[in-house]
């Protein structure tokens, strides 16, 4: 029996964290990690952040929470913020990414079983090595049998077609098709940018045949690529988008964001959530828009990046049988291995006091609070110098 109360459904492993200070995290022993790992792309404004902790603590002391039957002032305003900075006219909040997804995944189809629609257009078109989320319908949304086993029957209404392989896409369409759902920048997949013909190539295919093109952006949005969102960089605008991990910096938040054309479905009792907006979170969010959505910030992430990446690039160049090459965009940034990458990023986190996350396609992802500066930066490279030169590889 375990000796934890936890479930047992993630491989906890001994770094047990009781503190947080800007670019670091302080175990219960006292030992002090350098976090590039941000909780997976949410900690962006690192951690203890002044602004965040006082406009948590402000509505605190007001108000935590009230049904969504009410008016929300407080979700207007990260709302209307967010209409403002990107492609959408209207949001709906969640409490989690899985959340943001399945409202997505409801949009999609609620637009073409609309009156005005076809209600035909059931299945969205997804892609191989995506993650989407745990609930049942996103991981029926994706192609992975390591999350669909125990969990049988999927549900039913997805394709699977190759990432950033337009021809693939293409011959999945057909009259039952709804749209097209995508991470921009696949992250538990390895860190993985799409290019810009095969985004261009869906937005075509959508633009032709009424489909909806779905974003995922869960892990590559909020300033996290040195734009707002990752779409940007393609140069089109999503009919559909989800949202979550660096918009509340660390508190609970999600979003669905859509066009009003998009939305059409989604009228009264078509969707809904307890927690979702409350308060609290809202006041994470708006604190969240007000320190990254503006231009000073992000080309300062975009410049970051570019110096953390061009490091990486000359870094590797020392360990040719480790490391192949470096990808991503702004501080979402992959170096893809040789070897298996969990047990380097293991040998960083347990020898060298070094935080990363390990992904698909043999890839360690670096993901820094988007605070991360010179001094974190050499620190970052002194520890993965150091843990590159100690490795010794599992032989095959």
């Amino acid at each position: 029996m375990s000796i934890s109360p936890l479930m047992p459904v993630y491989p906890r492993c001994g770094v047990r964290p009781v503190k947080g200070e800007h670019c670091h995290l302080i175990d219960e022993d006292g030992t002090r990690y350098l976090d590039f790992a941000s909780g997976i792309a949410v900690n962006l404004l690192g951690h203890s952040h002044p602004g965040l902790i006082g406009a948590i603590q402000r509505q605190a002391e007001t108000l935590m929470h009230v049904s969504n039957l009410y008016g929300s002032p407080q979700g207007e305003d990260l709302a209307q913020r967010l209409v403002d900075k990107t492609f959408a006219d209207t949001v709906f909040f969640t409490n989690s990414g899985a959340e943001a997804m399945e409202c997505a995944i409801k949009t999609a189809r609620a637009y073409h079983q609309h009156e005005d629609g076809d209600s035909n257009r059931t299945e969205l078109i997804t892609f191989t090595n995506a993650f989407h989320g745990r609930t049942m319908a996103t991981i029926s949304a994706s192609n992975q049998e390591k999350m669909h086993k125990g969990f049988y029957p999927m549900l039913a209404g997805f394709q699977y077609a190759e990432f950033d392989n337009l021809e693939s896409a293409k011959a999945l369409v057909s009259d039952k098709t709804a749209g097209f759902l995508v991470e921009p920048i696949q992250g538990e997949g390895g860190i993985r940018p799409a290019s810009d013909e095969f985004i261009h190539g869906l937005k075509a295919l959508c633009d032709e045949h009424d489909l909806m093109l779905v974003f995922d952006e869960v892990q590559c949005g909020v300033a996290r690529t040195g734009k707002l969102y990752a779409y940007e960089h393609y140069g089109i605008k999503p009919d559909i988008m989800a949202s979550a991990k660096g918009l509340g910096g660390g508190f609970p938040v999600g979003a669905c964001l859509a066009t009003e054309k998009a939305a059409r479905g989604m009228g009264f009792g078509t969707h809904g959530s307890t927690y979702g907006g409350n308060p609290l979170a809202m006041a994470a969010g708006v604190a969240v828009m007000e320190a990254v959505a503006n231009d000073e910030f992000l080309a300062e992430v975009t410049e970051k990046g570019e110096r953390l990446r061009s490091r990486l690039e000359q870094f590797i160049g020392n360990y040719p049988d480790l490391f192949d090459f470096v990808r991503g965009k702004g501080l979402m940034l992959g170096i893809r291995m040789k070897v298996e990458s969990r047990p380097f990023f293991v040998h960083l986190r347990d020898n060298h006091q070094l935080l990363t996350v390990a992904a698909g396609d043999q890839t360690l992802r670096v993901l820094p609070p988007l605070v991360a500066d010179n001094a974190e930066f050499d620190e970052f490279m002194d520890k993965l110098s150091a843990g590159a030169a100690s490795f010794v590889p599992a032989a095959s």
